[in-house]
C-alpha cells in the first residue's frame, strides 16, 4: 500500500511540474513527513485516486484472463486432451455418441450437484449424440467424498445399473451425505447392492486404485477444483451452465468435429 502511495504521489507530482522521478524520491525518502502531509490535506483525493489505480489494475488484469482464456480454448479445439478411456469403463447414453463427455468430480460438492443436472440436460438436448463417463475426483476437505466414491466403484462392479442409480439418487438428495456412511448404506439397500461386497470391495485395490487414476487424470490436465469436464477434449473447470456446453458443441460442428 505504501509503494502504491508513493508511487501515485510521484506521477502527480511529475505530471504537474518539472521533477524528474530520482529526485522527487530522493526528496520524499528523505522528508517523509511532506508523503504524510500531502495526505493528512487530502484524503478525499488520495482514496480516488487509489481507487481508480486499483480499478484500472483489475480491468486490465481481467482483460488478459480473457484473452488468455480465449487462447486455450482455441488451443483445445485444435489439440483436445485425451482422457483414457478404460475398456470397462461405464459409459452411460450412446456409447457411439459422437460428444464424449468426461466428468471429474466429488459427490460432497455442492457445484457437482449442479453440474449433476446440467449433465442430464445435455443428454437430454442431445439424446442419443452423448457418452458420458463419471469419473472421481474427492477433495480432501470433503468428509464423505471419498467413502461414496469407494461406494459407487464398489456398487459398480456388482451391476452398471446399480451404480448409475446410485450416483443419480446421491445427487439428488446430496444434504443427506453428511449422514455419512450411515446414509450411503441405506442408498446402497435403496438401489439393491450388497453391503457384504461392498464392505469387501471398497478396501480393495481394485476400487480404491481407479480413484487414484481418475484423480491423477485430473491433475494432470489441471483440474483443481470439482466439477471439471473435457467435452471432446475441450476442457471446462466449473459448474458452467447448459448454454456453455452448448456453445461448445455448436463450435465443435462448425469446425467438423462432430457431425450431429
Amino acid at each position: 500500500m505504501k509503494k502504491l502511495i508513493l508511487s501515485s504521489v510521484m506521477l502527480l507530482a511529475l505530471v504537474v511540474g518539472c521533477t524528474s522521478q530520482d529526485s522527487l524520491k530522493k526528496t520524499l525518502s528523505e522528508n517523509p513527513d511532506i508523503l504524510v502531509d500531502a495526505i493528512k490535506a487530502n484524503p478525499d483525493k488520495i482514496v480516488e485516486a487509489l481507487n481508480d489505480a486499483f480499478k484500472a489494475a483489475q480491468g486490465s488484469q481481467a482483460k488478459k484472463r480473457e484473452e488468455a482464456e480465449k487462447k486455450a480454448l482455441e488451443e483445445s479445439f485444435e489439440n483436445p486432451l485425451k482422457p483414457k478411456i478404460r475398456s470397462d469403463e461405464m459409459i452411460r447414453g450412446n456409447k457411439d455418441g459422437q460428444i464424449l463427455i468426461v466428468e471429474y468430480s466429488d459427490f460432497e460438492c455442492p457445484f457437482c450437484g449442479r453440474a449433476y443436472s446440467t449433465v442430464m440436460e445435455l443428454m437430454e438436448k442431445y439424446d442419443g449424440k452423448v457418452k458420458f463417463v463419471y469419473k472421481h475426483l474427492p477433495l480432501s476437505f470433503h468428509p464423505n467424498a471419498m467413502i461414496a466414491s469407494q461406494y459407487y466403484e464398489a456398487i459398480r462392479l456388482q451391476s452398471e445399473k446399480k451404480a448409475a442409480d446410485f450416483h443419480d439418487e446421491l445427487y439428488k438428495n446430496q444434504r443427506k451425505l453428511q449422514g455419512g456412511e450411515k446414509y450411503l448404506k441405506s442408498l446402497a439397500k435403496k438401489v439393491g447392492a450388497d453391503q457384504s461386497k461392498i464392505d469387501k470391495d471398497i478396501k480393495s485395490d481394485k476400487v480404491n486404485d481407479r480413484i487414484k487414476e481418475d484423480m491423477a487424470e485430473a491433475a494432470k490436465y489441471g483440474f483443481q477444483g470439482t466439477p471439471g469436464f473435457l467435452v471432446n477434449g475441450v476442457p471446462v473447470k466449473g459448474a458452467y451452465p447448459l448454454s456453455h456446453f452448448e456453445n461448445i458443441v455448436e463450435e465443435l460442428k462448425k469446425r467438423g468435429k462432430i457431425n450431429i
